[in-house]
């Protein structure tokens, strides 16, 4: 075999160099080239999106009203927060008002004042569903449509534990929304809302689901909420949460904030699967039935559950049995864990609160506890809850002062700030209440009572009765940090 010359040897190497060269280029030109292709399929996408936003819109739109109230309120509620009502409903959006805030005097002159919401026709007869705190005690209601047209709205009826309302105008062959299924919407997933933020008529935003199930916010009786970072600002209450099928899944009641600012990107819907139960029987009847079960529950920690001695935290504790309950006339004691209801796991207390209060009156349940380490079947009647037996596992003291609170587990420390704190979170406050007036909101959470550390709700119930003739001394920590409240109960 012949061994090629230096020169033959120099032409080779300059060849190989060549080849590599082209083969670079190749590959970059390629690269290059799939770079492009894969931004061109990003584009599409999105423009495929928005498309569908769009889509959803223009088939929504028609069927979401603009909700105009009139209320009559003192004019001490007016300037107070510097917003027109002093309710629950702009304490959610603005946040209380801080230190060296004019108080006005209670007892003021009574004025009529006017303010804003949305919601969405659920019949072509003219049903509209929206929320309770939109209409709930409004003289009159306007709804104008998209097309321009306007109709004085009738109150159907309203159901305050869940912040759901009906209303009805006289008119025939409205467009409708169809109703999806919020239990099958995934985190994650596409949704829309729509509604009049600010008075600013069919504004679309989007967003995703961040967050289902969401309870022990301290905005009704009954929680379950999507949350979303979908855009909601004062004005879109009760308007609705679509997935990009164009179907309703929720209903926009509140937003998110620590210091009285705007959208954040934590938004709440009711779902629409717990408004279908109850639009239905407000549309029937003008109120809401619901089951009584005659137990405080509460949430099964992991300290609870090794006392107790559950291997999981799967399962609602039994605080207290109710005298004459149903629960106690099925032999349910203090101390038992709830862990199934006919034969469905529970988890939750929200979740089994929801369910029970969902549950018709007369009906025959089968509850698994576990008691003492072993598993029993208790059979429940559940029974019609009226306003009495809402209230009836709240002391009296608390009755009083228009608040409910509750044992501070590690979810609700995390969720409103109070990491290594000890104390009682106030989940529910009613307005123009003695705690209302003085500023308490849902989220605090209260230390001490009349100078006397509290840990728990049997330890806050006893200090309150420490008061006598003085007002309540609470220290308490929210968001300006740790004071103390003086509430003043007239006696």
């Amino acid at each position: 075999m012949r061994k090629a010359t230096r020169g033959e040897n120099r032409h080779i190497t300059f060849l190989n160099i060549f080849g590599v060269t082209l083969l670079l280029i190749a590959l970059i030109l390629v690269g290059t080239h799939g770079a492009g292709m894969a931004q061109e399929r990003a584009l599409e996408n999105l423009k495929e999106t928005g498309r569908a936003f769009a889509s959803v819109a223009k088939e929504a739109s028609p069927a979401v009203v603009f909700i105009k109230v009139e209320k009559t309120v003192s004019q001490g509620q007016f300037f107070r927060f510097g917003t027109p009502f002093n309710d629950e409903f702009f304490r959610r959006f603005f946040g209380e008002p801080g230190p060296g805030f004019p108080q006005m005097p209670q007892q003021q002159p009574k004025r009529q004042v006017q303010s804003q919401g949305s919601g969405f026709i659920i019949s072509p007869e003219g049903y509209i569903l929206t929320n309770n705190h939109v209409v709930g005690d409004a003289d009159e209601v306007t709804v104008k449509l998209l097309d321009g047209r306007e109709f004085t709205a009738e109150i159907v009826g309203t159901d305050p534990p869940t912040d759901l309302a009906v209303i009805k105008i006289k008119a025939k062959n409205l467009p409708v929304l169809p109703l999806g299924d919020s239990d099958r919407i995934e985190v994650g997933e596409w949704v829309l809302a729509l509604g009049n933020p600010f008075g600013l008529s069919h504004t679309l935003t989007a967003g995703i689901v961040s967050a289902k199930g969401r309870s022990s916010v301290g905005i009704t009786d009954y929680e379950d909420y999507i949350q979303t970072d979908a855009a909601i600002n004062p004005g879109n209450s009760g308007g609705p949460l679509i997935d990009l099928e164009g179907k309703v899944v929720g209903i926009n009641t509140a937003i998110y904030s620590r210091n009285g600012g705007g959208h954040i990107g934590i938004g709440f819907a009711i779902p629409v699967n717990m408004a279908k139960a109850v639009y239905t029987q407000l549309i029937e009847h003008g109120n809401v039935t619901r089951g009584y079960l005659g137990v405080t529950i509460q949430d099964l920690t992991a300290d609870l559950a090794l006392s107790f001695g559950i291997k999981d935290t799967k399962g609602v504790l039994v605080s207290q049995v109710l005298s004459d309950s149903p629960a106690e006339k099925a032999g349910m004691r203090q101390g038992d864990v709830i862990v199934s209801l006919n034969g469905k796991p529970v988890d939750t207390a929200a979740a089994l609160r929801n369910e029970i209060a969902m549950t018709a009156p007369g009906t025959s349940l089968k509850v698994g506890v576990i008691r003492d380490g072993k598993t029993k079947t208790l059979s429940v009647k559940v029974e019609k809850m009226s306003e009495d037996k809402l209230t009836a596992s709240r002391s009296e003291s608390m009755k009083d002062l228009g608040m409910n609170v509750s044992a501070l587990t590690d979810e609700l420390a995390k969720q409103y700030g109070h990491e290594g704190e000890s104390g009682v979170l106030v989940t529910g406050v009613e307005p123009g209440s003695i705690a209302a007036r003085a500023g308490i909101r849902p989220g605090v959470l209260i230390k001490e009572a009349n100078r006397r550390p509290v840990k728990n709700i049997k330890e806050f119930e006893a200090a309150l009765k420490q008061s006598g003739k003085k007002p309540i001394l609470l220290f308490v920590k929210d968001g300006r940090g740790s004071h103390y409240i003086a509430l003043d109960t007239g006696k």
